[in-house]
């Protein structure tokens, strides 16, 4: 991609999103990755309702823990997955307690040996816990990514990469923000409302279908 287009993507993108944060509401590290376990496959909204009730009692290893696999999975039933997720969070639990005191590590490495933690969730709690520079690729990010021309990658890693090279790192943290809520109320999976897309004349997508049409 040119540099010229790139950064008026990225320009565009922040005076419209420039002040969304992440979607999860969290006070501590530990919160921010229990939810982000939970979000796989489910909304930050459901999420939010699930924790809203889970987290004034339940926001540390050891009271998850005290509170049990059985219990904790009728708390979070509606996030979908929950029998995966639950067993999940009680292994994670486990080890924070066995290997980290009881703290959330701040690496790649470490964060992704947790149960139920891949590269995307690892990515979500360095960025907004710790403030590491940072991009998760979950759907919203690869879908509109691609069709702004951002990354050609044909996974999610690929994309990541990708999205790392060619953006620059003081604005990883933030262009992921962007990019997500730009695919939640623009560039939608279905639908996207192209018509009244600010992106529209910079968009790889979006010029061609005006140009077919």
């Amino acid at each position: 991609m040119i540099k010229k287009t790139r950064d008026e993507i990225l320009a565009t993108l922040e005076s419209l999103y420039g002040q969304e944060k992440c979607g999860l509401d969290f006070g501590t590290p530990f919160e921010l990755l229990i939810a982000t376990i939970l979000s796989a496959q489910c909304t930050d909204v459901r999420v939010n309702i699930v924790t809203k009730e889970l987290f004034p009692a339940y926001n540390t290893p050891e009271a998850i823990l005290m509170l049990g696999e059985k219990e904790l999975l009728k708390k979070i039933k509606t996030c979908g997955l929950a029998n995966t997720k639950a067993r999940n969070i009680i292994l994670t639990c486990n080890r924070l307690l066995g290997e980290y005191g009881g703290a959330i590590p701040k690496g790649m490495e470490e964060l992704t040996t947790l149960p139920g933690v891949g590269r995307k969730t690892a990515n979500v709690v360095m960025s907004n816990a710790f403030g590491i520079p940072a991009i998760a690729v979950d759907t919203h990010v690869f879908r509109v990514s691609k069709r702004l021309g951002l990354a050609r990658g044909k996974n999610v890693l690929e994309v990541e990469k990708e999205l790392m090279k060619n953006i620059p790192k003081e604005q990883w943290s933030q262009a992921h923000h962007w990019l997500i809520w730009h695919g939640r109320k623009c560039c939608t999976a279905r639908n996207p409302n192209c018509e009244n897309c600010a992106l529209q004349p910079l968009c790889k997508e979006g010029k061609k279908k005006f140009k077919d049409t």
